[in-house]
């Protein structure tokens, strides 16, 4: 069956559906002109591609500017599961479901998590703000249904998925599987540096540049965060992170025995040969790697550095405003949910019960 075949024929030339109407392309290039991130960025363009292909494919034509309500509501049915009397059931047509991911707009085939759900709705919803149009999002029938969908999802005992924390434990065990090859120097550099730094995302990582590291005393770095996504919001934060102790000598061992003085800190290794400067994605797949050949179980990327920071701090009692300076975290929300559970059990106000009970002082 021709992929024609599946589009309803409504009277309006067709596109295809990986392209956009003018509307939204307009959307893309406003929301982009932002100052969002990189990463964020391309989550927005992705996100908008897909409403338009969906649309294309569901309703034969462009799609509209503003988005009418009621095509929210569709959007939301055909990508929620809900429970059927065989199973987990949802709107989207089986072959148009096919064809989305044919054309590169899914990854596969299914209901989207919820997660991938709420996503898409905020960044259309976003959109909608920018331009100053009627917002869809914002209708009540439509916050209700997700309101009931987030819900439905709690009750199913869907949770969100994170990435296993890297903690003070798992980071010795990773850094012990760097060998004294050019590749386990920068690894060993790279995994202390985003650590110790106050648990770097990857994007911060790859984004880190020669220029904006300090030796100021034997032992000791100051690196001046400039790509993150507090900077990019314009919060105020204390940019300069200390690089001390056991991360700065990994660090000064990297910087010489690779001869990195500008650019990119962290590079490509090709045969021993220095080259250009790591991306995100590479950096993710450096942690997986480690913590494999670590021995280590579980689901780890480069957020397990991050969350394993927040998580060890905690442990160790570090007063949470100074984390929090570290993380650049801005709410006290936003950094517990960092807090693992692996942490839970090394809570001391889990021992409430086995302390000794003091007695009350006595009245004056």
């Amino acid at each position: 069956m021709k992929t024609n075949d599946l589009v309803p024929r409504v009277g309006t030339p067709s596109i295809h559906p990986d392209a956009l109407a003018a509307a939204a392309t307009a959307a893309i290039r406003e929301v982009l002109a932002q100052g969002t991130a990189a990463n964020t960025a391309r989550s927005y363009a992705t996100a908008l591609r897909y409403w338009g292909g969906w649309f294309q494919l569901r309703y034969g034509q462009r799609l509209p500017w503003p988005v009418p309500e009621a095509t929210v509501l569709q959007f939301v049915v055909d990508h929620l599961a809900r429970r059927g009397t065989d199973g987990p059931v949802w709107e989207l047509p089986a072959t148009l479901d096919a064809t989305l991911v044919a054309a590169r707009l899914k990854q596969r085939p299914g209901p989207f998590a919820l997660a991938t759900l709420t996503h898409r709705i905020a960044v259309l919803s976003k959109a909608h703000t920018l331009r100053g149009a009627p917002n869809p999002c914002a209708a009540p029938a439509v916050r209700e249904l997700l309101s009931r969908a987030r819900r439905a999802a709690v009750q199913r005992g869907e949770r969100p998925r994170k990435k296993t924390a890297i903690t003070r434990v798992e980071l010795e065990a990773v850094l012990a599987a760097c060998d004294d090859s050019l590749e386990g120097i920068r690894d060993r550099a790279l995994l202390c540096f985003a650590f110790a730094s106050g648990g770097r995302r990857r994007s911060e990582v790859a984004a880190a540049d020669v220029a904006d590291l300090h030796r100021v005393k034997e032992g000791t770095f100051v690196y001046r965060l400039v790509h993150s996504k507090s900077q990019q919001a314009g919060a105020s934060t204390a940019a300069e992170k200390p690089i001390v102790g056991r991360a700065a000598e990994a660090m000064a061992a990297w910087l010489e025995a690779s001869g990195v003085r500008e650019g990119p800190v962290f590079r490509r290794l090709w045969k021993q040969r220095i080259g250009a400067g790591l991306s995100p994605a590479a950096i993710g797949a450096i942690v997986q790697r480690r913590a494999r050949a670590a021995g280590l179980e579980g689901d780890f990327g480069g957020h397990s550095l991050r969350a394993g920071f927040v998580t060890e701090g905690a442990r160790q009692g570090i007063a949470l405003p100074a984390l929090m300076a570290m993380t650049e975290h801005r709410s006290v929300a936003s950094i517990m949910g960092y807090f693992h559970a692996g942490g839970a059990a090394a809570n001391p106000a889990a021992r409430l019960l086995d302390r000794p009970i003091e007695p009350d002082p006595p009245l004056p």
